[in-house]
């Protein structure tokens, strides 16, 4: 699991040989999910846009060679994706990861000492609300130890197993998960103001009981794999309600678990933590107003003294325009 949640390089990530430097960039933005009095009439069923994602890498020294990964987003059961054209001055190559079978996007060029490295990539989504996902009702071995495993950020004991000590859980997957979607929502406040948060260390959110999505859902991960529930991450963007085109300032999170029988059932509990009317709605439910990314890889980070983080002035531009507006629930 360390792959999901130490130094997550979602948005994007850089090697530069000269350098021997990789830098990253996340961030996480309040969504503005519609929220009311009567979830049903404000739980967005289905959304069609255009989403750009691109970067402008900066100030990178003259003959620098640059490597840069990306995330590539794809077609699942809660999403039809295509592609519609892709910007960049050399070839993008297009692979996957070995461990979660994710698709990358891969850039290498070499830096001219004075134009910017860009790249964009313009999708055409239809989203729709997600539920359970009944197309794996069984996992194999190899799955099953692969969503069950832990690491030094996501344990199996320690510090989130505290908060079970007094608690009587359900044989019964579905109902012992949404016991343990509801401790992880009465522990924790959606708060970025304490330093650490946003790492997704499960002790560190229990002994802070504040955090961003990342920090909810690696607690709720530890948690669930504890108790021998295979629970996984997905990270993309949040599509703002208010309006029909702009800016996404930051990425968004949310989990899975797995029952035998029944498939994937997602939660979404920093959102429920922000919106209480829906908490019962972001229990096996997620609202249309996403797009999903998939984890992507962690690398590691190697320190040099002689080039500073600032060589990336502008990372990213992440933009959406509605095509239809977003379909809601109706009673």
């Amino acid at each position: 699991m360390k792959n999901h949640f130490a130094h997550v390089l979602f948005l994007c990530a850089i090697l530069i040989s000269q350098s021997n430097l990789v830098i990253g960039q996340e961030a996480d933005q309040p969504s503005t999910s519609a929220a009311s009095n009567e979830e049903n009439e404000t739980a967005s069923t289905s959304r069609n846009f255009t989403f750009n994602y691109g970067a402008a890498i900066k100030d990178v020294p003259k003959d620098a060679k640059v490597k840069i990964w990306y995330p590539v987003a794809e077609s699942n059961a809660q999403q039809t994706v295509q592609l519609l054209e892709t910007t960049s001055e050399t070839s993008m190559q297009f692979n996957r990861d070995q461990k979660y079978q994710n698709q990358i996007g891969f850039i290498e060029s070499t830096a001219n000492g004075s134009d910017a490295i860009e790249f964009q990539l313009k999708y055409d989504v239809e989203r729709k609300e997600a539920s359970v996902d009944g197309a794996n009702r069984e996992l194999t071995e190899q799955q099953k130890q692969l969503f069950l495993s832990a690491n030094s950020l996501v344990p199996l004991d320690g510090k989130p197993q505290e908060l079970l000590k007094d608690a009587t859980l359900s044989d019964e997957t579905m109902a012992a998960g949404k016991s343990l979607y509801n401790l992880v929502e009465q522990h924790m406040k959606y708060d970025k103001s304490k330093p650490g948060y946003g790492k997704g260390d499960a002790a560190w959110a229990c002994d802070s009981k504040t955090g961003n999505c990342t920090d909810f859902h690696s607690l709720f991960i530890s948690l669930a794999r504890s108790k021998s529930i295979p629970a996984r991450f997905e990270i993309g963007f949040p599509i703002p309600t208010d309006k029909d085109q702009g800016k996404v300032g930051g990425y968004h999170c949310w989990a899975w678990f797995h029952a035998e029988g029944s498939g994937w059932s997602p939660v979404d509990i920093s959102e429920a933590d922000k919106h209480p009317e829906m908490k019962d709605y972001y229990f096996g439910k997620l609202t249309a107003d996403r797009v999903s990314f998939q984890p992507v890889v962690t690398l590691s980070w190697f320190q040099n003294q002689n080039l500073a983080h600032s060589i990336i002035s502008s990372i990213r531009t992440l933009r959406w325009t509605e095509k239809f507006g977003p379909k809601k629930r109706s009673n």
